[in-house]
């Protein structure tokens, strides 16, 4: 069985299957903040939707990062070293990447366990 959650006409923020969520690329809601903002917004969002599938953030199996600019790096880092849970730590891969919209600065997809 299959369970969705947010359900939208092109696409739901996370599925569930076999014990394994899997969230849609979550980006921030306010662009207007700089990469430390806008990537605790989006560490946020992920933590609520790990949160409704029944995980955390300890349970996560993969993360894949996409910022607009590499130069933004170290300040994604800060965030990111502050939010992950020690000894947790998931594997991960951050490209460079031209977002949907060209205020946002990041955008991560994770896949955890439930």
């Amino acid at each position: 069985m299959i369970q969705r959650i947010d359900v939208g006409a092109r696409l739901s923020e996370a599925a569930i299957h076999n014990g394994t969520v899997y969230l849609a690329g979550q980006i921030p809601d306010d662009a207007s903040q700089d990469i430390a903002g806008q990537t605790r917004q989006v560490l946020a969002a992920i933590d609520t939707l790990l949160a409704r599938a029944g995980s955390d953030k300890s349970k996560i199996l993969m993360a894949q990062i996409f910022l607009t600019d590499l130069n933004d790096f170290p300040g994604m880092n800060s965030v990111w070293d502050a939010w992950v849970v020690p000894g947790h730590t998931p594997p991960r891969a951050t490209v460079q990447a031209h977002l949907a919209k060209p205020e946002w600065k990041l955008e991560i997809v994770v896949t955890a366990a439930v």
